[in-house]
């Protein structure tokens, strides 16, 4: 039996997310169904996590078995010919039978895209969120290193989060601006459901000024999601990618980001 691991990179905008579902599109059902293509047999697909509806990833990792052996080369162009153009496939890798794509995680990078400024964007539409009110990503940087370590995260939770519990630990997490784009890009071991966005939400208010820098510390020990800000739009997330050890062979997100592409 042969393992591969596979990179790839999707536009989240017409999917219900990652995760198969029986109601609507989603990128696992697409992939697979692209995969068993070329395999000649049906492929189950595990992934490094879930990314919701609406939901974009750079380097979303998954692995598969099969009985088939192909050169990466071949697996590459074959499955990418079967999906439709919103779907990538970006490298295929033999792994050991030891990798798992979601337990052999070192860590998990997410990045949020704010176009701050008046106008909407035409070019961007569904691939960053809109803050028309000035933001202060310095004041957005500062609160959110209360964030940084391992915490009890229910503020930012969602109330359907299905999780055993809230402790998640963050390793990083940077705010900074490039002309009218504010990012906010999290690394951490693993994160709840919406997360992120419940994060992002509470630092728009500290940005716009509505609440202050303490706030945010606050927010995060009352462990309430009602004290916390808004969900935002799927739209601006991104999944960066996972990291794994070398070892493994499996190219890093950051190798596959263009430099004219975010910040």
């Amino acid at each position: 039996m042969n393992k591969y691991a596979l990179c790839i990179e999707y536009d989240g905008s017409r999917y219900s997310g990652w995760q198969r579902q029986h109601h609507s599109q989603s990128v696992q059902e697409n992939v697979e169904r692209a995969l068993s293509i070329v395999a000649d047999e049906s492929v189950t697909l595990v992934a490094s996590g879930r990314t919701d509806a609406g939901v974009h990833a750079l380097q979303q990792c998954a692995h598969f078995e099969t009985d088939r052996d192909r050169q990466d080369k071949a697996w590459v162009l074959g499955v990418n010919a079967n999906l439709p153009s919103d779907i990538s496939v970006r490298s295929v890798t033999a792994v050991g039978e030891d990798f798992h794509a979601r337990y052999s995680t070192v860590d998990r990078t997410y990045r949020y895209l704010i176009l701050n400024r008046v106008s909407r964007s035409a070019l961007r539409h569904q691939r960053v969120a809109v803050v028309h009110q000035p933001l202060d990503e310095q004041q957005m940087h500062s609160a959110a290193q209360c964030l940084v370590g391992e915490h009890d995260f229910s503020s930012f939770r969602a109330a359907g989060c299905q999780a055993k519990h809230a402790r998640r630990e963050i390793f990083s997490i940077d705010v900074k601006r490039r002309n009218d784009v504010v990012q906010v890009q999290v690394c951490g071991n693993a994160f709840l459901h919406n997360m992120i966005r419940i994060i992002v939400g509470s630092l728009i208010r500290v940005g716009d000024g509505t609440e202050s820098g303490d706030w945010l510390a606050a927010t995060l020990g009352q462990r309430d999601r009602t004290r916390a800000g808004k969900t935002v739009a799927a739209c601006g997330l991104y999944f960066l990618g996972p990291r794994y050890q070398a070892c493994y062979g499996i190219p890093h997100w950051q190798d596959a980001i263009p430099a004219d592409l975010f910040m």
